[in-house]
């Protein structure tokens, strides 16, 4: 990823904007959750499960998105592995929009199948809920380092090794959400659950059961 040259605030301190970013991330899924930000309408059943599949969607152009910028840098299109990956992360904002929306207005799902699937889509769900929170300040502090420097100017820095940390987790996170998204909604079966006091991290259009 590279960007036009010149000093910015941005530039010279991309773990600052790195740690505001994320915590100001953070802060608003944890609000919603938490009940302290209620500025979502109340939506039906119906959108609820429409916009579940629609996250989905998202997620999945997302990691295409993803593997195409990883495949691009491997090749040196920087042009074309920076817009790979821009627009990926401009689908992970989507996703946390129409996430926000759905479980702001809504309710949550829980998992309802055999025991030993149960076992495995809760380990596949934690392992997805984990990566998504550690991952949110290695891929914004990726994007930010490119967006703040040019191609010659990344050399220098630890974009490329950041990157690659960034991707794997990633794409493990999208992959491991996709998997729990069809087994939940359209392998097996699930049943509402509403918000309430416990804690939940953003997944997939899913909710911790």
């Amino acid at each position: 990823m590279a960007t036009a040259s010149g000093t910015s605030w941005a530039k010279e301190n991309p773990r600052t904007l790195t740690i505001v970013l994320s915590i100001v991330g953070y802060a608003l899924v944890i609000g919603v959750f938490a009940g302290a930000i209620d500025i979502f309408p109340q939506i039906s059943n119906e959108t609820v499960i429409l916009l579940s599949d629609m996250i989905a969607v998202i997620n999945s152009a997302a990691l295409i998105a993803l593997l195409a910028g990883w495949r691009f840098i491997k090749r040196n299109e920087i042009q074309k592995h920076r817009a790979a990956m821009l627009t990926s992360f401009a689908l992970i904002l989507l996703f946390l929009v129409v996430y926000l929306l759905k479980v702001g207005g809504g309710f949550e799902k829980a998992f309802v199948g055999p025991e030993l699937v149960k076992i495995a889509y809760l380990i596949m769900l934690a392992v997805h809920i984990l990566l998504s929170v550690v991952s949110v300040p290695v891929v914004i502090y990726a994007v930010v380092l490119g967006l703040t420097h040019t191609p010659e100017e990344l050399k220098r820095t630890n974009h490329a090794k950041i990157g690659r940390i960034a991707v794997a987790a990633w794409t493990l996170s999208l992959g491991l959400g996709i998997v729990t998204y069809l087994l939940l909604n359209h392998i097996y079966a699930w049943e509402p659950l509403h918000r309430g006091a416990l804690f939940v991290v953003p997944t997939l259009g899913l909710r911790r059961p």
